[in-house]
């Protein structure tokens, strides 16, 4: 889940009313970074407690941050500006009068300062997993680059690092270079680099020397080692998409500096607008305005606050609501799996309920052991109250009093809110919960339950979970394996292998198997849930072919569940677990296993899972990310399926793709995407994630995703070649998956509204291309890109249009008036497929490409853009523009289409047999009427 995205059912106005009268301070608790009076409040740094404790990061974070609050005001026209900053210290680093964390935690920073757990490379990076104009999800700094001030010969200086990753983060621009084609042609035939802008100069270096550009060409391929080496001195203010570390560059490229034909990701993205352009049309620029004057803004103000102790309070709901569809159960189950397997050692645990009042359950008890964690579950309700009035504030009051007898404050606690009951007095106590410091996880059981309670946690940066009034559902067991400590430790943390629930027939089996890889097997923990009396039989086998009995489990009979805690570290491979129901009547048993790091030097792959914003209005589709990786790298090619279920439909399953189509931004980049809106009804709706690998030798990414600050490999200083230190690389590692891996994760949950009672008419698209490209092999032009479907990216869209220009302008703004390619016999395939689809060189050529000795040949660029039809004759946005080169033949003039050529060759034959024709009419009229005319002189001859 996305914090702060629009969020959830509309508060009342009294609710309005009471954000309207708070302060700053309040108002920015718990929220994303908010631009007020020109200045950025709220950004939030945090470091990794992985990163070794030097005093001289602080300073250069404040320094590199001052630096680019000024630079960032020049760049936008003096319109904005960073005013406040907080930096998240480590609770491992020591003490030192730092100020107490309230909501603030590693996982919500907006950047973030960690090592890359063992990988050499030193690149700031943004992770960008959203289209152009949305932001981003954080900016990544490696404590190296923090400290060492060598990098800046390649990178320039941080704060003008930091204003690049900026844009990347706060308006959704892309990079203006390319590493992978830093080289192009151009419409006028020329060799161009990659880069905006174009005034931006240098010299082409081949072989280690200066050398002409023609030199980087060998038969239309460019030369590998060819590079091209930019003057340290420039005239060129422009761009800092670009190349921030030149000293004249100053400004973002707007649409008269930016160049269009350039093959970056900006083009592909943002359909050819400049980054200025994009970065205008932000909210931050349509609601605000320069600042008068000549004077700079005042410097950014840092606090620095560090997490004290860990301390959690679960608020549960003892209504009579939680009778109802083993509610109550689900409930006990779920609190005793926290307790006993999720909840960090040395954590503070308290436990309150409320109905109407609330009331103390268990005062905060620190758990040090096992015993600690048996006596927290002994507290956990065992019934419910017969009164069915619900009352939030009364149970979040009592939890606030608990807390503030530890340190006086609720700075920095856990909330972790349970509720099934409706409240119509919620909002009474938002503005102490705003003003409590504490952060606030909300778990709604059943559709009855509080219309705004979701606003609990967007007001705190907490997470939101739903769990609908079905049995076989986890969802109440997913949602606390995924609340953690936030404190960005891996290592600390317990991973979710396996999560699974099912209706059992009398005398039937659920059985499966888990993967246990060679990353995780710590505190491994295996846990059955039943829904009647007395536990199913249980045999689980471990790789070995040791055998587990249900005596081997201890059984909690109250609350119907049974824990294996495997001592040590569990063996790596398949876990095979069966579940015999030797009940007399169906009834749903569940499994859910739990481990941990296997060890400090091994990272354990993870997923992240949540979707683009908490709420959404019918027929706008919700985005549904998972992203899948080791510490930063990317795992490729693994099988992502989420289930989305609601209150009354069947869950829906839905596989998530990495092929940067559709809602997929970026290929391989391990962040995997689909869009999701067969909607079934109004109301909220849960997300769950499972991700399988198979055993296999695992390519991580190429590099690490992201948009990266440009590293420069060197520069011409008086005419001079100076290289800098090679770039530090964080490429491709590949290591054995003897048994592949498994992870399950809860996605939160999301609210969605306005959807019609009556059916509809077709109201979904096919989705945009982004992926289509133009090359030429030999004689012809192929196209290839990702079919998107009927429905945005699902199903078989009906037909597509196809149309090439000669004026890349031309095509980009006037689609429909470009030249159209006959498509009639390529048929749409199953989205998802590669699509390739081949145009002979004689659509764009009258003549052969190889002339005679002596006669040159003209390049000539061609552009192509793609949409998609559906059945309802619904139509995509138009795709991203490809481009290709083509030798044209001198004298020769391109035509643009097939049936062109044919109409026009059949027209000039038509033409030809019509003068024919013509000619034998006229020359016959002529012998005709010369013949009568001699006949008639010679008749006169003879009177």
């Amino acid at each position: 889940m996305t914090h702060g995205d629009s969020a959830g059912p509309v508060c009342s106005l009294k609710f309005v009313t009471l954000l309207v009268v708070l302060g700053p301070e309040l108002l920015f608790v718990g929220a994303r970074v908010q631009l007020q009076e020109n200045g950025y409040n709220g950004l939030l740094v945090a470091i990794n407690p992985q990163v070794s404790e030097d005093q001289n990061l602080i300073p250069n974070i404040k320094e590199m941050i001052t630096e680019a609050s000024y630079y960032l005001f020049n760049a936008t026209k003096r319109r904005v500006f960073f005013r406040n900053i907080k930096i998240l210290i480590p609770a491992t680093w020591k003490a030192n009068n730092y100020s107490k964390v309230k909501q603030e935690s590693y996982e919500k920073a907006n950047v973030i300062v960690t090592d890359w757990y063992g990988a050499h490379g030193d690149d700031p990076y943004t992770l960008q997993y959203r289209g152009c104009g949305e932001e981003g999800k954080y900016i990544h700094f490696t404590p190296d680059f923090l400290l060492n001030d060598d990098l800046t010969a390649g990178y320039g200086s941080r704060g003008r690092v930091f204003v690049h990753e900026w844009a990347h983060l706060r308006w959704g621009v892309f990079d203006e270079y390319n590493n992978e084609k830093p080289f192009y042609i151009n419409g006028q035939n020329q060799i161009e680099v990659t880069r905006c802008s174009s005034d931006i100069t240098g010299i082409f270096l081949c072989e280690g020397g200066p050398c002409p550009q023609e030199n980087c060409v060998i038969s239309k391929i460019f030369k590998e080692g060819c590079m091209f080496i930019y003057n340290s001195t420039q005239n060129a203010t422009a761009s800092i998409m670009f190349m921030q570390s030149l000293s004249s560059v100053v400004e973002f490229c707007n649409a008269s500096t930016h160049t269009q034909e350039a093959p970056n990701l900006q083009n592909q993205m943002c359909s050819l607008r400049s980054t200025w352009d994009v970065i205008t049309d932000s909210d931050d620029f349509n609601n605000s305005f320069p600042m008068k004057g000549t004077e700079l803004p005042p410097p950014p103000t840092f606090s620095l606050v560090q997490a004290g102790d860990k301390v959690v309070c679960l608020v549960l709901d003892v209504s009579s609501k939680m009778a109802k569809a083993d509610r109550l159960l689900q409930l006990q189950q779920a609190a005793e799996f926290y307790l006993m397997q999720i909840v960090e050692i040395h954590t503070f645990v308290g436990i309150a309920s409320f109905n109407s009042k609330g009331t103390i359950r268990a005062q905060l008890h620190q758990i040090n052991n096992d015993d600690d964690r048996k006596l927290l579950v002994s507290y956990l309700p065992a019934t419910v109250s017969a009164e069915a009035e619900t009352s939030v504030c009364s149970g979040l009051k009592k939890g606030f009093e608990m807390v503030e007898k530890l340190n006086g404050k609720a700075f920095g606690s856990v909330m972790i809110l349970v509720t099934s009951g409706d409240d119509e007095h919620i909002t009474n106590c938002f503005l102490t919960v705003l003003s409590s410091g504490s952060t606030i996880h909300t778990i709604a059981l059943g559709s009855p339950a509080v219309k705004n309670l979701e606003e609990l946690s967007h007001l705190t940066g907490g997470l939101q979970f739903f769990v609908p009034d079905k049995s076989n559902s986890n969802s109440m067991l997913d949602a606390f394996s995924r609340i953690s400590s936030g404190t960005g430790d891996i290592f600390q943390q317990h991973i979710q292998l396996e999560s699974i629930g099912e209706y059992v027939k009398p005398h039937h089996q659920l059985k499966n198997t888990v993967t246990v890889d060679h990353s995780v097997g710590n505190d491994t923990t295996f846990l059955v849930t039943w829904q009647t009396s007395g536990p199913p039989e249980i045999v689980l086998f471990d790789p070995n072919g040791r055998k587990y009995n249900t005596d081997d489990f201890t059984t909690n009979l109250a609350f119907r569940t049974a824990r294996l805690w495997i001592p040590g570290t569990a063996k790596p491979g398949l876990w095979t677990y069966t579940l015999n129901n030797t009940h007399h009547s169906p009834q749903a048993l569940k499994v859910t296993v739990t481990s941990g790091a296997s060890r400090s030097a091994v990272l354990p792959a993870t997923v992240e899972a949540f979707v683009e914003r908490d709420s959404t209005h019918f027929p706008h589709p919700v985005t549904i990310y998972a992203i899948v990786r080791k510490g930063f790298y990317p795992i490729l090619n693994a099988t992502v399926t989420a289930t989305i279920e609601s209150e009354t439909a069947d869950p829906v399953t839905l596989k998530l793709f990495d092929d940067g189509a559709g809602a997929d931004v970026i290929k391989n980049d391990g962040i995997y995407s689909r869009y999701f809106f067969s909607f079934a009804i109004n109301g909220r709706y849960s997300l769950k994630v499972r991700v399988h690998h198979c055993p296999s030798i695992s390519t991580l990414a190429h590099s690490i995703p992201g948009s990266h600050a440009m590293y420069v490999p060197g520069y011409i200083t008086n005419g001079n070649i100076q290289m800098n230190a090679p770039r530090k690389s964080v490429g491709r590692r590949e290591e054995e998956q003897k048994w592949g891996f498994s992870r399950v994760s809860s996605g939160g949950s999301f609210f969605v509204l306005g959807i019609p009672a009556d059916p509809h008419p077709d109201v979904f698209p096919p989705c945009k291309i982004i992926d289509l490209e133009a090359v030429k092999v030999e004689e012809e032009v192929t196209l290839s890109w990702t079919a998107p479907g009927e429905d945005f990216d699902q199903g078989q869209a009906n037909s597509y249009e196809i149309r090439v220009s000669k004026s890349l302008q031309n095509i980009q703004d006037d689609f429909n008036n470009a030249i159209l390619v006959n498509t009639s016999k390529l048929n749409p395939q199953q989205a998802g497929t590669k699509e390739i689809f081949t145009l002979s060189s004689e659509l764009f050529t009258n003549g052969p490409e190889h002339q005679p000795d002596g006669e040159t040949q003209k390049r000539h660029r061609i552009y192509v853009a793609i949409r998609a039809v559906d059945r309802n004759s619904l139509k995509s946005a138009v795709s991203n523009v490809a481009q290709a080169s083509l030798l044209i033949p001198p004298n020769s003039t391109p035509v643009f289409a097939r049936d062109y050529l044919i109409l026009k060759g059949a027209l000039t034959a038509m033409g030809f047999t019509g003068i024919i024709c013509l000619t034998i009419v006229v020359t016959h009229c002529v012998l005709n009427r010369k013949k009568r005319a001699d006949k008639k002189e010679n008749e006169t001859k003879l009177l």
